[in-house]
């Protein structure tokens, strides 16, 4: 598969925080978002430990935990483990009903990025691996593998490997990006519409089943 035209990121996070980060008018990275516990975290606690320590070779003295992440792709293998509640160092075990999909446009993203002094960078795996590459420059970016990302099936390694790439922003990433919200039913979008009346910016909110499993 050809690298597409304009790429679209995806960042999925609890229904309950979203007020949240409209009153912050941004995301957050963990390395900040760890201290509030008022937030529900749906990641893997060891993962976001050694995102804490996983350093980047575009940008060699920050940190992974330090960048707000994205994936390449909705229906994230993150959301698979969510979704089966099986993982024993899953803490969160409410199921992928309340977790809702913020899209943004990459493109935009790296522009709105270069012009505030925010680093950027995208990797080809999961960066709370041991290993992973990471580039900040866009002329690699055929190096992701589309065919995983874009994959329903990750039981072969290196489509699982590959399916798990992400693009990654420094300090905080601005609410103002986010161009839509996929959300799992008409409950959820009820809900996320609700939120919003707060907001000054108001993505477009959809019913979006097929990024679900």
């Amino acid at each position: 598969m050809t690298t597409p035209k304009n790429p679209k990121i995806y960042h999925i996070v609890h229904l309950d925080n979203l007020n949240s980060i409209i009153n912050d008018n941004c995301l957050w990275p963990y390395s900040i978002m760890q201290d509030n516990p008022s937030l529900i975290k749906i990641g893997l606690p060891d993962i976001k430990q050694r995102r804490l320590k996983n350093s980047l070779t575009s940008h060699p003295k920050t940190y992974v935990g330090e960048y707000v992440p994205f994936y390449f792709c909705y229906r994230s293998i993150m959301l698979y483990l969510i979704y089966r509640s099986n993982n024993p160092g899953l803490e969160y075990r409410g199921g992928q009903q309340a977790i809702i999909h913020l899209e943004a446009d990459l493109k935009s993203a790296i522009h709105w990025a270069k012009n505030n002094n925010h680093l950027w960078a995208f990797t080809l795996s999961n960066a709370g691996s041991s290993y992973f590459i990471d580039y900040a420059d866009l002329k690699h970016l055929d190096k992701v593998n589309w065919n995983a990302v874009k994959s329903h099936d990750f039981r072969d390694p290196a489509m699982k490997e590959g399916k798990q790439a992400e693009f990654l922003m420094e300090k905080f990433f601005p609410w103002d990006l986010v161009e839509r919200i996929g959300v799992y039913s008409e409950n959820e979008n009820h809900d996320v519409i609700d939120s919003l009346r707060i907001a000054a910016h108001k993505p477009v909110v959809i019913v979006e089943k097929n990024w679900y499993y």
